[in-house]
């Protein structure tokens, strides 16, 4: 179950969809879950623990971390984790952060 701000749930085809069209994916699950459950291609792994503080990172220091470059506040990003609730906080954060 993903969520954005405009669509508040996504299907698989249509998150398929919008990763062609160069948008940011960021699964919020806990890393032991990655390992656990596999990670989902193309998208990068930052725990909701960690979401707030790297979403203020220096954009160097991001790509560091991340291996990946940081967003802009007006970039297209997309949450995920395993059941909706931590992608919805995670949406929350990027927009109390100013993110569109």
């Amino acid at each position: 179950s993903l969520c954005a701000a405009g669509a508040p749930n996504l299907s698989y085809q249509e998150l398929k969809d919008l990763k062609k069209a160069n948008v940011l994916h960021i699964d919020v699950r806990e890393r032991w879950e990655i390992d656990r459950f596999g990670k989902i291609p193309e998208s990068i792994n930052i725990p909701l623990g960690e979401l707030m503080e790297a979403l203020q990172m220096d954009p160097m220091e991001f790509k560091e971390q991340y291996n990946q470059k940081m967003p802009s506040k007006s970039d297209p990003v997309v949450f995920s984790c395993l059941a909706g609730t931590r992608s919805k906080q995670a949406l929350g954060f990027a927009m109390s952060l100013g993110f569109s």
